[in-house]
């Protein structure tokens, strides 16, 4: 089974984002920041987007500055809707 294939549930794809935890003060939960490249319709430029993300970390295993990978949830809390999948690189 590949990893597309386990990612698949039954009502289709699930989102996926990779980004930096840039904050880890709460119970099990995490912040992870999102840059993503956009360009801009009129000049072409590619401009950096950032957004937060509030996800589930049920072990408190993540460090501020930690690489992550989150996927889309169910709605764990009322701005919870990731959870951790792996943390992909520590900080130093």
């Amino acid at each position: 089974m590949s990893a597309q294939e386990e990612l698949k549930p039954a009502r289709g794809l699930v989102k996926v984002r990779e980004g930096y935890v840039t904050s880890n003060k709460m119970d099990k939960s995490i912040v992870v920041q999102v840059a993503t490249k956009v360009q801009h319709p009129r000049y072409k430029k590619f401009i950096t987007r950032t957004k937060k993300y509030h996800a589930h970390d049920a072990e408190n295993t993540c460090q501020i500055g930690d690489r992550v990978r989150i996927i889309e949830s169910r709605p764990l809390s009322k701005t919870k809707r990731w959870r951790l999948q792996e943390v992909l690189e520590r900080a130093v």
